[in-house]
Order: C-alpha cells, then structure tokens, then sequence
C-alpha cells in the first residue's frame, strides 16, 4: 500500500474516532449547562472518560483487528473505526452485516437524551423502547461472539462471557492472543 493512501487511512480513522468522542461527551455539555456547578462535575466526568474509555477502546480495537487477521478475514483495520467495527465483528463471525449493526442498538439512546421527544411526560414510554432495543442487542452480540468464538476454534461459552461486566475484558484478548 502507498504512503499516500496510509496517511490518508490514518487521518480519516482519527477523524472519525475524535467525531465518536464528541458525540458521547454531549449530554455532560447539556448536564453542566443545566445544573449549578454542573460545569466541576462535567469536567471529572468529562476527565473518566477519557482515563477510561481511550485504554479500554483501543484494547477492543486491538483485539478486534488480531481476531480478523487470524481468521483471515479482510479490513481489521476497521476495528479502529467507531461502528464499523460492529460490522468487522459480523465478518468475523461469518454473519450477515446487519447483526453487527444490530449490535449498535444499546447505543441508540445517546443522542435522544436531550430531544424534544424525551422532555415531554412519556418518558416511560421512551424507556421501555430502548430496553427492547438493548435486549436485541444484546441477542445480537451474543450471537455475533458465539460465532467469533467459534470461527477462532474456541467453545461457544467464550461468546457467552463477551456480555458479562468485568469478565468482558477477558473475552477479547483471550480470543486474540491464544493458539
């Protein structure tokens, strides 16, 4: 590959990562704006986030692209890129692209927080929409890292973990790094 066309690959990928970014720090903006003192305790939020996030992203990332690489499956450089890795993972799994999209479903709430449509009385409502949304989602990511796990040769329960809090962390790299 040219030069050219690598720096262009790399400024685009950190274009895109640092527009993803923007938007999840939007509704601490709104929140500081509304709350007095809201602007000390955006900050500390603001301050997480990026302590936290940035390390956890690029171990995902990293993991992610190792993944496709050993199972030979094309574009693991579009594990850098936000939501084009979801549809890296439904490569991976040999599924079609719409699981992995699916899979972004969880995520779906963020930039409704602050709509003209959650600020009216039927928030319940909204509420048990997006916890429909999630559980298919979640389905759908459970499915998808069954699959990764076994296009990797490893037991199906290893998908299973890649939705429980905390051991979430091990799925990934367990996946990559061993034979």
């Amino acid at each position: 590959m040219a030069a050219g066309a690598r720096q262009h690959r790399t400024v685009m990928l950190l274009t895109l990562s640092l527009l993803a970014v923007f938007l999840l720090l939007t509704p601490f903006v709104s929140f500081a704006q509304e709350v007095p003192g809201g602007e000390a305790v955006a900050a500390y939020f603001v301050l997480l986030l990026v302590a936290f996030t940035i390390p956890y992203y690029v171990y995902w990332a990293l993991a992610t692209q190792v993944i496709a690489r050993k199972t030979h499956t094309p574009y693991g450089w579009l594990a850098w890129v936000p939501v084009a890795n979801l549809i890296l993972w439904a490569k991976i799994a040999r599924k079609p692209i719409g699981w992995g999209l699916l899979c972004l479903g969880r995520y779906a709430w963020v930039p409704l927080i602050n709509s003209p449509a959650w600020a009216n009385n039927n928030r319940h409502v909204w509420w048990g929409l997006f916890g429909m949304v999630s559980i298919v989602s979640m389905v759908f990511t459970l499915l998808v890292w069954m699959a990764i796990a076994k296009a990797r040769n490893k037991p199906a329960w290893w998908g299973v973990l890649a939705i429980v809090p905390v051991i979430e962390l091990i799925v990934p790299g367990y996946l990559a790094w061993s034979r």
